[in-house]
């Protein structure tokens, strides 16, 4: 990002995120997910093309909300997090008629964006990530109210869990605000369900500490941005149970699949013939009719880890 002109980095932070979106749906065969080969009975490979295209103008918005704040002209409470992350989840909605597609991706994308303004031209992964700390660190109640408004729209799955501030519940919204509630705040609730929350109250560490090194190994080992989006995938679900799988299935479950996605990657995953059958053989178990054993929270994180390694001058 050192060379991108100033009027056209929002543009090029927006482009960086929709690719990883791109990438990360296109990687195949990732078990138990929609990909370029498979599709789920509601849910199609297109809808999400269609939902990455739709959400980068919310991702531009993030991204110049932040050059703002590192030219002064706003405070990093004024970015809106939450009113840029409704509004993606509005236009994704919009755009095509498969359902959520992106709620968890949009949640960590849309601070990391707003992250790639504030870093400016003398950007690096650690101004990236400070910057981050940041953004989340800032937010308010009132980007609290919105997310849980963006929450509701796609239905629930996640903060709705917790006995405290219930996303369904009408009076969570003015208790929110009435307490100065912070979403940030919010996301700690759910952090110990919710890998998508863990990673906002705990600086990204998945993202940046597994995910990305091990991204960044295996584009040096294959030289293949579909292999590499794949074992990275895999890393991440064998290091870190799903928590959308724990919440639909449980712990066990969650667990036992994490087992099998860390013996692919053991056998060679892509690269061996034993790798790969083993690998169609999980896809085969995780494809259930109601997709309780899709490991979308990990697609989420994936999604970052894709989408940092893009902003870091990543070209295919």
């Amino acid at each position: 990002m050192n060379h991108v002109p100033d009027a056209e980095r929002a543009d090029y932070i927006s482009r960086c995120l929709e690719l990883a979106v791109l990438f990360e749906v296109s990687g195949y065969p990732k078990p138990g997910n929609v990909h370029r080969t498979a599709d789920f009975a509601e849910t199609r490979y297109e809808h999400f093309l269609a939902s990455a295209v739709s959400v980068a103008p919310s991702f531009k918005r993030a991204a110049e909300q932040g050059i703002n704040v590192s030219e002064k002209t706003i405070v990093p409470s004024e970015v809106g997090v939450g009113n840029i992350i409704r509004g993606a989840v509005d236009r994704m909605l919009g755009s095509q008629g498969g359902g959520n597609t992106l709620l968890g991706a949009i949640i960590l994308l849309v601070p990391i964006a707003a992250a790639a303004g504030m870093t400016g031209n003398s950007f690096s992964l650690s101004r990236l990530r400070e910057n981050i700390g940041v953004v989340v660190e800032s937010t308010t109640p009132e980007d609290a109210v919105a997310v849980y408004d963006a929450i509701a729209r796609v239905g629930p799955g996640g903060l709705n869990q917790s006995s405290e501030l219930d996303v369904t519940d009408p009076a969570s919204k003015r208790r929110i605000l009435d307490e100065g509630v912070t979403l940030l705040d919010t996301f700690k609730i759910a952090s110990s369900y919710d890998s998508v929350a863990s990673e906002w109250t705990n600086n990204y560490p998945i993202t940046f500490n597994l995910g990305y090194p091990y991204l960044v190994k295996q584009l040096e080992e294959t030289g293949d941005i579909n292999t590499a989006t794949v074992h990275t995938y895999l890393k991440i679900l064998a290091e870190v149970p799903d928590t959308f799988i724990s919440r639909k299935a449980g712990q066990a479950k969650a667990e036992s699949i994490s087992a099998k996605a860390e013996r692919v990657l053991k056998e060679g995953g892509l690269a061996t013939p034993l790798g790969r059958s083993l690998l169609q053989k999980l896809d085969s178990k995780l494809r259930d009719p109601e997709n309780k054993l899709s490991p979308g929270t990990t697609a989420d994180i994936t999604e970052a880890v894709l989408a940092i390694n893009n902003l870091n001058g990543y070209k295919p």
